[in-house]
């Protein structure tokens, strides 16, 4: 059984690298040209982070629902936090390995494209930290909780398809997508921070966290606190972005209304 359950998840991730290597190669450039005729009009960079970031997204979508489901209504992970039955997370987990794999590889063979030192970071600290998961199936309600974060990335993404479609910051669709995206991101990377924390907390020193292998415990807390550093990095950086965009759109309608009299 425990040989199987191996041999699911090896399954499971090589078909989820293997199809997210397809949506970027194949099936967004193809859907791309023909629902955003702008995409044709994007020089070979662009058009490589623009398929990136459709991955991206549909990625973050799937898992991040999957991740509600368990949260919701997988009472073993939430009632034993780090040692519940991890077959649903480790089957959400594996798609997620094979998703990190897959933007790993391309983050480096399209380095003067997309490549970003601090992806990179946050990719080898997820992945360092998932093998804990689906090696030895600990710590899964944590595991689980963290892929919450994915559901700011639709929002992130959206801003700079707009942004490389040429719609002004001041546009309703880019401010409105700008508002949510502070919100959700606020929400879910950063809102939650006392709640998985404090539930950190609750488990240090029972039987069940000794349990959990010194270099799992080391897994889990650095990765943690490397991950949510760069929440807060990226956090601050989004909210000075939407307060400038909301604070010039504000000075720009006093400045309308008076060339609307004056006409």
């Amino acid at each position: 059984l425990l040989a199987s359950g191996k041999s699911l998840i090896l399954l499971i991730s090589v078909v989820s690298f293997c199809t997210f290597q397809w949506l970027f190669h194949s099936v967004s450039p193809w859907a791309s040209s023909r629902i955003s005729p702008g995409f044709l009009k994007l020089t070979h960079k662009q058009k490589i982070e623009w398929n990136s970031r459709t991955v991206s997204t549909l990625h973050a979508l799937l898992v991040g629902l999957f991740c509600l489901y368990i949260l919701f209504f997988d009472e073993a992970v939430n009632q034993d936090p780090v040692w519940g039955d991890p077959t649903l997370v480790k089957i959400n987990v594996s798609i997620t390995t094979g998703y990190l794999i897959s933007d790993l590889l391309l983050i480096f063979y399209y380095w003067r494209a997309i490549g970003d030192k601090f992806f990179v970071i946050h990719h080898l600290a997820a992945l360092y930290a998932y093998y804990y998961v689906l090696g030895q199936g600990m710590l899964p309600y944590f595991a689980n909780f963290r892929l919450l974060a994915e559901f700011s990335t639709p929002c992130v993404n959206q801003r700079w398809f707009f942004e490389v479609l040429g719609y002004s910051k001041a546009s309703k669709p880019n401010m409105t997508n700008g508002v949510l995206m502070a919100a959700v991101f606020f929400l879910v990377r950063i809102a939650v921070m006392p709640v998985y924390y404090s539930r950190m907390c609750s488990v240090y020193g029972t039987e069940a966290f000794y349990k959990v292998s010194f270099g799992g415990r080391s897994a889990w807390i650095f990765s943690s606190i490397c991950l949510d550093i760069m929440n807060v990095m990226w956090m601050h950086k989004i909210a000075r972005g939407c307060y400038k965009v909301l604070r010039s759109s504000q000075k720009s309608k006093p400045e309308s209304q008076e060339n609307g009299k004056t006409d």
